[in-house]
C-alpha cells in the first residue's frame, strides 16, 4: 500500500469517527425521529489481554455508551452501517466522491440522521456537484420534515444552482418557522443570498410571494415590505423600492426597516425618499443612533453640511455619552471653519474614544482627530501645538497624511526647501503613494506662491500621463494664477472631453470667464452644467451667484450666494456675496459679512482682493 494514501485512509477514518459518534447519540434525542423501537448495536467482542480494540471501533462504541450511564443505549447504528459510513467516507476521500455520496447518502437515509445528509451535501458539493447535493438536501427534508438546517440547506443550493422560481415554497416555510425575534436577521439574510441571483427580477418577485402572508400582519409587515423594497432596489426598481419603503412605514411608523431602505436612496433625483427618514427620526426620539449617523453621513455626501451638521448635534445632545458623533461634528465644524466649537467637540470625542471597544475603530477615529486638531493649530499659527497633535498620531497607515502636515507646517513657517524634503523622503508602497508625494510636493509650492515652479513639475507629470484628470485639473489652476489664461481654457476643456462628468472642470472654466466680464452667457452655461452634475455643492453655487451679478441680475445673485454662504460660511463666498450687498446700498450688512469672512480667515486671496478694491477697511 502506498503509505501516503495508507495516512489519508486513516485520517478519514478518524474525522469521521466523530460524525459517527453523533448519528449513535442523535437517535434518543432528534424529536422528527419515530418512536418506534430500533436494533441494538452490535456491541464488539472484549478484547484480548494485552491488546487494543481498533480506533474506529473503540470511538464508535465509547459514543453508543453515553458519558455517566454504565450501560450503553439501544442505537440504529449497527456494524454493518458502521462499515458503510466508513466506507463511504473513505471512498469520497480516495477519489470515488460519487460511491461515497451514496454510501452516505444511504446511511443517512437508514439512520434518519441530520449530520449524515448534511455530510452527502457537503461530498456532493465538493465533486461540484450541485444536483447531487440538491437530491441530498431534499432526501434529508424527506425523511426528517421537521428539519430547518434541511430546508436552508436546500434554499441555499437552489439559490447556487440559479433555480430561483423553486424556491417560493420552501422560503415561504422558512419564514413561518422563524421566531419573530429572528426575523430580522432573517430577513437580512435572504436579501443577502437573493442578491446575488443572475435575474434580479425574478428574484424580486419569488421574495415578495414568499412574504406574501408577513405582508398581512402588522407585526412582520413594515420589515417584509422593507425587504422587498431592498430587492427591488438591487433589481434597478427605485420606484418600486421607494413605493415598498412607503407602505412599510405606514403599517409600521415605529420600524427602522423603511428607513433604512429609503436611506439608500436620498439623491436629488428621488425627492420622496427623504421624507421617510425624516418622519421616522422626527417621530423615533429613541431611533438607533445609527440610522441618524447614517444620514448625517448621506448628508455630507451630499454636500448638505449644515443638515448634517443639525443632525450630529441633536443626537450628541440626546446621547452625548457617544463617540461617533462628536467626531463627525467637529470634522464638520472646523471645515465650516467653526474653529472653536470644533475643537471642543474633537477633544470630547478622544475622551470617550478611550471606552471604544473595537481598537481599529478607535485608533482610526482618534488619528482622524489628532489631524483635524492639528488643522485648527495651525490656522491660527499655533505650529508647536500643531506638531504636538501630529506626534500622536502612531497609525502606521496615516504616515504620509502626517508627514505631510508636518511638512506643510515647516513652509508656513518659511522652511519651504526642509518640507520638500521630508516629502520626498515618504515611503512609496504603491503607485498612488507616489503619486499623492507628488501632489503634496505641488501644493507646498502653490501655498508658496511659487507657481512658475508648481506648473513646471506638473508640466513634466502630465506628459508622462497626458489622461490624467487630477494633474490636468491642478495644471490649470496654476496656469491660471500665472496669468496663461489661454492654457487654462485649453487644459480645462480637456479634461471635460476626459471626464465630461467633472463638475470642477465646468465650474473653474466658467468662473474664470464671470471673473473677468468675458463671455458671460458661455459662464452661466457653463456652471449651469455643473450645478446640475453637483446641485448642492456650496462652490459651484457661489460660481453662479457671482455670474449672476456679473449679469445684472442683482436680486437672483443675492437670493443664489446667501443660500450658499448659509451652507458654507467660507471667506471666498463671504466676499462675493459682501460685494454684491455692497454693490446694492446694503453696505453695513456687507461689512458685517466681510467680518464674519476676516475672523474666519484673514488671509483669503478673493476676501482680501475685494476689499483693497472697494477700499473697505471692516
Amino acid at each position: 500500500m502506498i503509505p501516503s494514501l495508507r495516512r489519508h485512509r486513516l485520517a478519514a477514518a478518524a474525522s469521521f469517527v466523530v460524525l459517527l459518534a453523533c448519528a449513535a447519540q442523535a437517535q434518543s434525542s432528534d424529536p422528527a425521529t419515530p418512536k418506534s423501537p430500533t436494533p441494538a448495536i452490535e456491541r464488539p467482542a472484549p478484547s484480548r489481554p494485552g491488546t487494543r480494540p481498533a480506533p474506529a471501533a473503540a470511538a464508535a462504541a465509547a459514543a453508543a455508551k453515553p458519558a455517566g450511564d454504565p450501560e450503553a443505549q439501544p442505537s440504529a447504528l449497527t456494524a454493518e452501517l458502521f462499515y458503510e459510513i466508513l466506507m463511504g467516507e473513505m471512498t469520497a476521500r480516495s477519489g470515488d466522491p460519487g460511491s461515497g455520496y451514496a454510501l452516505v447518502l444511504d446511511a443517512a437515509r437508514r439512520l434518519r440522521d441530520g449530520k449524515l445528509f448534511q455530510r452527502a451535501v457537503e461530498i456532493a458539493l465538493q465533486s461540484r456537484s450541485g444536483d447531487a447535493a440538491l437530491a441530498a438536501a431534499r432526501a434529508w427534508q424527506e425523511t426528517l420534515p421537521n428539519s430547518r438546517d434541511a430546508r436552508r440547506i436546500e434554499l441555499q443550493i437552489l439559490i447556487a444552482l440559479n433555480r430561483i422560481g423553486e424556491t417560493v415554497e420552501p422560503l415561504r416555510a422558512e419564514i413561518a418557522a422563524t421566531p419573530q425575534i429572528e426575523k430580522p436577521m432573517l430577513m437580512a439574510v435572504i436579501a443577502r443570498n437573493y442578491s446575488r441571483a443572475s435575474d434580479k427580477k425574478q428574484a424580486a418577485s419569488v421574495v415578495e410571494q414568499a412574504l406574501s402572508d408577513e405582508l398581512k400582519s402588522p407585526a412582520t409587515g413594515a420589515l417584509a415590505w422593507a425587504t422587498i423594497g431592498r430587492m427591488r432596489l438591487n433589481a434597478g426598481d427605485t420606484s418600486g423600492a421607494l413605493d415598498a419603503a412607503f407602505k412599510g412605514q405606514q403599517m409600521d411608523p415605529a420600524s427602522d426597516a423603511p428607513a433604512a431602505l429609503a436611506l439608500e436612496m436620498i439623491d436629488p433625483g428621488q425627492p420622496l425618499a427623504e421624507p421617510i427618514v425624516t418622519r421616522y427620526l422626527a417621530n423615533n426620539p429613541k431611533a438607533p443612533p445609527d440610522l441618524r449617523i447614517a444620514y448625517a453621513r448621506v448628508l455630507v455626501e451630499n454636500r448638505r453640511y449644515a443638515d448634517s451638521t443639525a443632525q450630529l448635534q441633536a443626537l450628541t445632545a440626546a446621547r452625548p455619552e457617544l463617540a461617533e458623533p462628536w467626531l463627525l461634528l467637529g470634522s464638520l465644524q472646523a471645515q465650516a471653519r467653526q474653529d472653536a466649537a470644533a475643537e471642543t467637540s474633537l477633544k470630547r470625542y478622544i475622551e470617550l474614544a478611550a471606552n471604544q471597544k473595537d481598537p481599529d475603530d478607535r485608533q482610526r477615529g482618534t488619528t482622524q482627530a489628532y489631524l483635524v486638531l492639528s488643522q485648527l493649530a495651525e490656522r491660527r499659527k499655533d505650529f508647536t501645538a500643531a506638531e504636538r497633535w501630529l506626534a500622536r498620531v502612531d497609525s502606521t497607515d496615516d504616515l504620509v497624511v502626517a508627514q505631510t502636515r508636518r511638512a506643510g507646517l515647516l513652509a508656513r513657517q518659511g522652511k519651504l526647501p526642509q518640507a520638500r524634503e521630508l516629502v520626498r523622503g515618504l515611503p512609496e508602497r504603491t503607485p498612488e503613494d507616489k503619486k499623492q508625494k507628488f501632489l503634496a510636493e505641488v501644493q507646498l509650492l502653490r501655498d508658496a506662491k511659487q507657481y512658475q515652479a508648481a506648473y513646471d513639475m506638473l508640466a513634466q507629470a502630465s506628459a508622462a500621463a497626458p489622461n490624467d484628470s487630477d494633474l490636468v485639473y491642478d495644471q490649470a489652476m496654476v496656469a491660471e494664477k500665472l496669468n496663461r489664461l489661454d492654457e487654462m481654457e485649453r487644459l480645462l476643456r480637456k479634461l471635460i472631453e476626459l471626464k465630461p462628468e467633472n463638475q470642477n472642470a465646468y465650474n473653474a472654466l466658467g468662473y474664470s470667464f464671470a471673473d473677468r466680464k468675458i463671455r458671460l452667457d458661455e459662464a452661466r452655461t457653463l456652471i449651469q452644467k455643473a450645478v446640475q452634475l453637483a446641485p448642492e455643492d456650496p462652490f459651484i453655487a457661489d460660481s453662479l451667484g457671482w455670474v449672476e451679478f456679473r449679469l445684472g441680475n442683482t436680486t437672483e445673485a443675492i437670493r443664489i450666494l446667501e443660500t450658499a454662504y448659509k451652507t458654507r460660511p467660507d471667506p471666498e463666498i463671504g466676499a462675493h456675496f459682501g460685494e454684491v450687498l455692497w454693490a446694492t446700498g446694503q453696505k453695513d450688512r456687507a461689512v458685517t459679512i466681510w467680518k464674519e469672512a476676516l475672523l474666519s480667515d484673514a488671509e483669503n486671496e478673493t476676501l482680501q482682493e475685494t476689499l483693497k478694491r472697494l477700499r473697505v477697511k471692516p
